[in-house]
């Protein structure tokens, strides 16, 4: 009976099926024709005479022409029906894109051949990547801080009782390939002035609604994938609630993710509370399986910290076959980096995550405006500066690559990241997947 579904009037494709069977005899009879086959003794017949009577001799030449030009047509309605077979299909399942079909596998076939990259990290920053990531490779896994507890999240974490969703969101945005209205609905933010809804982002509070009817943040994630028609996946590193905390070199303790930066502080180690939280399973293997993991960008001691201090998660990256690279900030940050070098960066991860937990540091070397300096020096940023000699002294590799784009702000550019990865971190070639 579900065969006879295809039969139903309105389908659009039965003519088609029909145009595609004529084309196979046509085909065939035209085979048949151009190698003299014997078996169609009474269609050649009828040709074989029809030449005579024209020619007044038996031309087996003609003849083969005649069943070239059969052969073609036959060809031609194969092709016709195929493509009409298809569209029918696609434009009942993908209606606004049924004209780019061809692009469509093509572009779904490169980026499955593509290198499996985990990136790790929260914030900004990591959507920044991710947007750049997506066209190169569909096979790509986002591990997302939850240590987030300010604004829209923060009062959702505290309500619901569920992990902060807000850079979730965001890595589910970055990674979707979905229509642009979609998109904005996600990012739309409630303004002041709406009561219980102010601040609240329509995205946060649809991931916590999924969560609340699936039970389970992971499934949500998945779910909400579904609907922005995301390219990869997103996790969070635990699924237990944590409070980020911080030491500082004269001893305080800063309690929050949000109230460290504010402290003014030197950061001499950061860890979580409760500090014993399991990891989520899927992250270990997008970990373990992954062929490259990035850390960063995004803030160093509060977006790529709290991930390495999931129990497991640290020890799986340096356990990993995969190789490791770490993309430096660009600009210091204030309260919390303040006069950080690159190697300085480095070696707070290091000092937190381990030895092996880096293999190569991609820093920036585009000269940034002055401007641009003056405009960030107010605030109490400047630029990264490149200390070579201590970089390679921690073991690591140096790339140093144009990754900026210099509008209002200094920003990471996401082709230009996605492109220093690709180009300059020696990892197997994947290329040869894709031909």
């Amino acid at each position: 009976m579900h065969i006879l579904k295809w039969m139903y009037p309105g389908l659009g494709f039965k003519r088609w099926m029909f145009c595609f069977a004529v084309g196979v005899l046509l085909v065939s009879l035209g085979l048949a024709l151009i190698f003299n086959y014997k078996y169609l003794d009474a269609v050649e017949e009828e040709i074989f005479r029809a030449v005579y009577n024209l020619r007044g001799s038996y031309d087996y030449m003609a003849t083969t022409f005649i069943g070239i030009f059969i052969f073609i047509v036959g060809s031609a309605l194969m092709l016709i029906a195929t493509r009409y077979v298809i569209r029918s299909l696609i434009m009942v399942l993908l209606p606004n894109k049924s004209e780019r079909l061809v692009d469509l596998i093509y572009e779904k076939r490169r980026l499955a051949a593509g290198p499996v990259v985990t990136v790790i990290g929260g914030g900004h920053g990591l959507s920044v990547l991710l947007r750049g990531i997506k066209t190169v490779t569909g096979n790509v896994t986002a591990v997302v801080t939850v240590a987030d507890d300010g604004g829209s999240s923060g009062r959702l974490r505290e309500d619901l009782g569920i992990i902060p969703p807000g850079d979730l969101r965001n890595c589910l945005v970055a990674l979707a390939d979905t229509e642009p209205l979609m998109e904005k609905l996600f990012q739309h933010r409630f303004p002041e002035g709406k009561g219980a809804l102010a601040g609240h982002s329509f995205g946060n509070l649809f991931i916590a609604a999924m969560t609340e009817v699936t039970g389970d943040v992971e499934q949500a994630l998945n779910n909400s994938g579904k609907v922005l028609a995301v390219k990869g996946r997103v996790l969070p590193a635990s699924k237990e609630s944590v409070r980020l905390d911080a030491i500082m070199e004269d001893g305080t303790i800063v309690k929050g993710e949000s109230q460290i930066p504010e402290a003014h502080k030197r950061i001499k180690r950061v860890k979580l509370f409760p500090e014993n939280v399991p990891p989520v399973a899927s992250a270990l293997d997008a970990i373990k399986n992954a062929d490259i993991i990035v850390l960063g960008p995004g803030s160093l001691y509060t977006s790529i910290m709290p991930n390495l201090l999931v129990n497991g998660i640290a020890d799986a990256v340096r356990k990993s076959r995969a190789v490791k690279v770490y993309i430096c900030n660009v600009m210091t940050q204030a309260g919390e980096t303040d006069n950080y070098t690159a190697a300085m960066h480095a070696k707070a991860i290091i000092d937190h995550g381990g030895r092996g937990i880096i293999d190569y540091i991609i820093v920036n070397d585009t000269k940034i405006s002055e401007e641009m300096k003056l405009h960030y020096a107010k605030e109490g940023a400047y630029p990264v500066a490149i200390d070579e000699e201590k970089i390679a002294a921690l073991g690591l590799g140096l790339i140093k690559a144009d990754i900026i784009n210099e509008t209002d702000l200094i920003r990471h550019d996401p082709d230009k990241l996605a492109a220093a990865i690709m180009n300059n971190v020696p990892f197997a070639d994947f290329s040869a997947k894709g031909a």
